[in-house]
């Protein structure tokens, strides 16, 4: 492989904001270069059908070019679109949702939606941080992994990260470095909340996954810098079902709704949208989109903890919400008890990738075989594949079918998927729209609104 460098001048951007250029007739993907910039670069890495090369030197910037604002950037693997500007990310990701609805499922929304932004800075309330004890460096590394390896970042700061926990990252490596066993300490899953609804300020929870048991020490150290710092500490010793708390005998951790008036505690070991500020919009557009009215009877897929069952109770005569998980529904019916909802909403755990005819007849059955007039789906990444076929044949064979689905998604290709086969059992995709749930990153977050198409 001949790695002496080269000038090159790109082309266009891929998902992940590194340009597309051809070299010799060959497709060449430059890290660190935008499209229509001239570079110099070298190869890195040599496949039949393209090669990956690394840029050296911006000869010729875009004008979409920015100064990446974190000093890791570049190292640390948590970000990989800083030098692009904000904006521009945007419409890379609105391409590439329509990109994968018309390369996989040839489909073409009816409407495009305006996208959903937020703050690109201080956004990432979630986040799980590597732990790795380095006896070369005579220190502990607490971050995100190194792109393209599996070593942990040297990070000393994270704008993407709200500040309180950016300021921590320092602290934490001392307080790490204090324990007896932290070479048995694998990562810290932080959860943090400004407000947590409960007029007591922020609350910030730090789940520490270890493999041995604390010594008296130990536990001396985590409540100094439980005191210091304003910090609640979990132990979580396999899996997520064994999280608790460490010294506290309630948590305050929660997020909060304000729209609906619907307040959620959770554990930080449970999934909530790591993006505070745009799950609030999320929500508030969905259930719009939707058009809930007081009569409807509304279905919600792959429910969670309740993040769209609770506001659709609000507005719906009942929700059913539906989950794989047993823990998540039985979180899901505490936070409904919480929130006085508990007369509007009904859970149930369920297969949801081995969905079928039967199932959906007991879901008609538990609203005493009234038609469900609206539906929400909001699949992991591996989408609602079995739930869509059953939606598609429904319609095909005229059974009744709800008014409007609303689809939100965290994967275009498995959305794509299950629109073709929604569009192709008779239903219409109406519109659809990106969520820039992660700002700085290559992940795309979308929603998409389907109605039973009307001859």
């Amino acid at each position: 492989m001949d790695t002496s460098p080269f000038v090159i001048e790109t082309e266009s951007l891929d998902l992940e904001a590194n340009a597309i250029a051809r070299r010799d007739g060959k497709v060449l993907f430059v890290r660190g270069a935008l499209a229509r910039e001239k570079v110099l670069a070298k190869i890195v890495r040599s496949k039949p059908k393209y090669d990956t090369a690394q840029t050296i030197e911006v000869l010729r910037p875009s004008v979409q070019r920015v100064t990446p604002q974190c000093p890791h950037y570049g190292v640390c693997g948590g970000c990989s679109m800083q030098h692009l500007d904000a904006r521009a990310q945007v419409s890379v990701k609105q391409r590439t949702l329509e990109d994968n609805l018309w390369h996989l499922s040839k489909l073409k929304p009816e409407t495009m939606l305006v996208p959903i932004v937020g703050s690109p800075w201080g956004y990432r309330f979630r986040a799980r941080l590597s732990v790795r004890d380095v006896i070369k460096k005579g220190t502990v590394l607490v971050g995100f992994h190194e792109k393209g390896n599996s070593f942990v970042a040297d990070m000393k700061q994270c704008d993407v990260m709200p500040k309180r926990i950016s300021d921590l990252l320092v602290p934490f490596r001392s307080m790490i470095a204090a324990l007896t066993i932290r070479k048995q300490l694998a990562q810290i899953e932080v959860a943090y909340n400004d407000n947590p609804g409960d007029g007591q300020g922020d609350v910030m929870a730090l789940a520490l996954r270890i493999l041995a048991p604390l010594t008296e020490a130990d536990e001396q150290v985590l409540l100094q810098f439980e005191q210091a710092h304003r910090v609640e500490f979990w132990l979580q010793t396999k899996g997520p079902e064994t999280v608790r708390l460490f010294s506290a005998k309630e948590s305050r951790l929660a997020y909060v709704l304000p729209e609906f008036n619907v307040r959620m505690p959770f554990k930080p070991t449970d999934f909530t949208q790591v993006n505070h500020q745009i799950n609030n919009v999320m929500v508030r557009r969905a259930l719009r989109l939707l058009d809930v009215r007081a009569h409807d009877h509304v279905v919600d897929f792959f429910c969670g903890l309740g993040n769209f069952t609770l506001p659709l109770a609000r507005l719906a005569q009942g929700v059913i919400g539906i989950e794989g998980a047993a823990l998540l529904v039985a979180r899901a019916k505490a936070n409904a008890l919480e929130n006085n909802l508990d007369d509007k909403t009904d859970f149930s755990v369920a297969n949801l990738f081995n969905f079928d005819r039967a199932a959906w007849d007991a879901i008609v059955k538990q609203f005493d075989n009234q038609i469900v007039n609206k539906l929400l789906i909001d699949p992991p990444r591996e989408g609602a594949l079995a739930v869509c076929e059953v939606l598609a044949a429904l319609l095909a064979e005229g059974q009744p079918v709800p008014e409007r689905i609303v689809y939100v998604s965290c994967n275009p290709a498995t959305l794509a998927r299950d629109s073709g086969i929604l569009v192709n059992g008779g239903w219409a995709l109406k519109a659809a729209g990106v969520i820039n749930m992660f700002p700085h990153t290559s992940h795309v977050e979308s929603i998409a609104v389907f109605e039973p198409n009307v001859v």
